[in-house]
């Protein structure tokens, strides 16, 4: 199977899980067991599954054939190439290709020249006007080939400009690019480009980053900080016949993160395999020869061996374009294409499995509380009912009295609900102040200080340190906050519980340690862009300004994820209680419409208490229902992958 196929049965299993998530919610809208809480969880669920995005990001140096990589993996449907591909440097620029339904097919482009402003990256593509938008025909591959060539396109600059732009630098000049005879510097003309392609992969969630080469990664932080740290599998291309270079161990050391994070699956190709095809040379040297640069290159790069894939991209499209089976299977596509779907859908479907077991589980349990609540309910008025045969009409007469005295008491209890209420909101409210935005700008205040201060930081890896140790610090004490509105809350529902007959429980609260790792991932990431590589780098305020908006802007994200679960986990509770009052109020009116039918005719005792029966049957028939329908959401099976030599 072709990585293509294996994408597209991830995409099938991602589908069907979502169109099972919907029609649970529609029964459970039709059966009244759809409160506020298991609302937004499972739209959360169905937005997850339905939107999971998996990014590739290939990265290498120049003339590695990286875009052939591309082509070949991606686009040989087309039956050409679509990125440009080339002797010599093609992408110039970080290119991101994926899918957004209200986005026409184009391709944009971020002028070069808003380096010049601190602005992050990030911050851009909220400014869709200062991008330069070309449309693509997605059914004319010659249009589209041609429109993404403006990917390669270069301007000439002065030395001052290029310095400006980031590409120069007087104190690392063997890592700047050649002064051309006109004392002129050739240097990207984009910046970042975004192509928006309804391509079947793409529309499925996949998303494809094309990195530029060494100096081009150096001068963008936001690649190596951001954009490359949170890709579900990174690509390392070599050259077969050169193996690891100065440069490009170079970018996998100052560039890529090398351990610790086992969602991120790094496998590298040797690329261009047939150069090493010497029709002098027995097919046996041959393969020794590319097994000893396999080798070589895994032992130089810390790697296992299987992570080494030997490849020919150019002979791989050429056999896909052309149907040339042995020519594909010679070009060892096929072993690289496996091992991707395997290190990525395998893991984003556990990940996603896992995530939507959790969920799962705790809708089963709040609905599984309502309809306890209501089964309950009918059994205190079965217990009444019972109690009223053979009794006369001054004894039915004071049960009603007892009920409505009943119902008068638990509505002026309202106070020390809202009492329960106005304290877990305080709790809450400090805890958003933690984790909320002006909390975070001030914590990096002294970073951004540090960081813009001229010359040379020598301590700013010590003022990155302290100031994770704040951002993991403003967790735990949101964590021991947390903690705090979970206890209140168990004994206050306990209390509840006594004196109403509820069934409350504080749900399951959220575990924030994890986004500590987020945490501990980022910061990882940025020092190891702090290397000695970049310190000249630094010393330019508006460049490690962009680095600090960079930070900001990947905290956030994590601060922001933490706080959805707490919102989540505070609706749960306020919609838990919210629908175990509605369901006590409606149980009072039904238990005094049950003595005014007994007061109004003879048989109506007997009648209602064959209404109960009924209907705790229609209760133990919908919890039977509501176990079928999420055992089954749990029970989908998980794909199993087919090795290219098996397929």
């Amino acid at each position: 199977m072709s990585f293509n196929e294996q994408f597209d049965q991830h995409g099938a299993w991602r589908r069907e899980f979502a169109l099972r998530l919907k029609l649970l919610a529609d029964w459970m809208k039709d059966h009244d067991l759809l409160d506020a809480a298991v609302q937004e969880r499972l739209q959360r669920l169905e937005s997850q599954v339905r939107s999971d995005k998996v990014m590739v990001a290939f990265v290498a140096e120049f003339s590695r054939g990286k875009s052939e990589l591309i082509n070949a993996i991606f686009f040989a449907g087309y039956g050409r190439r679509i990125m440009p591909s080339s002797a010599g440097r093609t992408t110039m620029c970080p290119t991101e290709l994926a899918y957004t339904a209200d986005v026409p097919p184009c391709l944009r482009l971020l002028p070069i020249e808003t380096r010049l402003q601190t602005r992050a990256l990030m911050e851009w593509r909220a400014v869709p006007e200062k991008w330069t938008q070309i449309d693509l025909d997605v059914n004319d591959p010659g249009q589209l080939a041609l429109a993404l060539e403006k990917v390669a396109e270069v301007r000439h600059v002065t030395k001052q400009e290029a310095t400006a732009l980031g590409f120069w630098l007087d104190e690392n000049i063997d890592d700047n690019p050649l002064v051309g005879p006109d004392g002129l510097i050739e240097v990207p003309k984009w910046r970042h480009a975004l192509i928006n392609l309804a391509h079947p992969l793409l529309m499925q969630g996949l998303v494809i980053l094309d990195t530029p080469g060494l100096n081009a990664i150096g001068a963008e932080p936001e690649l190596t900080v951001s954009l490359i740290p949170q890709a579900h599998a990174v690509v390392f291309i070599l050259a077969a016949d050169t193996g690891v270079t100065k440069s490009d161990l170079a970018i996998w050391r100052e560039h890529l993160i090398t351990g610790g994070d086992e969602s991120i699956s790094r496998l590298v190709v040797l690329n261009k395999i047939d150069t090493l095809w010497d029709a002098l040379s027995s097919p046996e040297k041959i393969e020794a020869q590319i097994q000893r640069q396999r080798s070589n290159s895994a032992e130089i790069l810390d790697l296992a061996l299987e992570q080494v894939i030997p490849v020919s991209a150019q002979k791989g499209l050429v056999a896909k374009v052309t149907r040339d089976d042995a020519l594909l299977a010679a070009s060892h596509l096929p072993d690289l294409e496996f091992a991707l779907a395997e290190g990525i859908m395998g893991k984003r479907q556990i990940l996603l499995r896992t995530a939507m077991a959790t969920g799962i589980a705790e809708l089963r349990l709040e609905a599984g509380r309502s309809i306890h609540m209501r089964r309950r309910d009918l059994a205190e008025q079965m217990d009444e009912l019972r109690g009223l045969k053979g009794k006369n009409a001054t004894v039915i007469k004071q049960m009603r009295t007892r009920i409505e005295q009943e119902q008068t008491e638990f509505d002026t209890s309202g106070g020390k609900i809202h009492a329960v209420r106005s304290v877990h909101l305080k709790l809450l409210r400090e805890v958003f102040h933690l984790l909320g935005a002006p909390t975070l700008k001030n914590e990096l205040v002294e970073l951004t200080h540090r960081l813009k201060q001229p010359g040379i930081k020598f301590g700013v890896k010590k003022a990155y340190g302290q100031t994770f140790e704040r951002l993991r610090e403003a967790l735990q004490k949101a964590q021991i906050i947390s903690c705090e509105i979970h206890n209140m809350l168990t004994a206050s529902f306990k209390q509840l519980n006594a004196e109403f007959g509820f069934s409350l429980q504080a749900p399951k609260l959220p575990e924030l340690p994890r986004f500590e790792n987020d945490l501990n991932l980022i910061e990882r990431s940025h020092l190891q862009y702090l290397g000695v590589s970049n310190v000249f780098r630094l010393s330019q305020a508006d460049f490690s300004e962009r680095l600090v908006r960079a930070l900001a802007t990947r905290v956030r994200v994590v601060y922001d994820s933490a706080l959805g679960e707490l919102e989540l986990w505070n609706k749960s509770a306020a919609a838990q209680l919210d629908a175990q009052l509605s369901e006590r109020r409606r149980n009072f009116g039904r238990r005094i419409e049950a003595i005014e039918r007994i007061q109004s005719a003879a048989s109506g005792l007997d009648e209602r208490i064959s209404d109960i029966d009924v209907r705790k049957d229609e209760l133990d028939l919908l919890d039977s229902k509501l176990q079928e329908l999420t055992e089954h959401l749990s029970g989908m099976p998980a794909i199993q992958w087919t090795a290219a030599a098996d397929a």
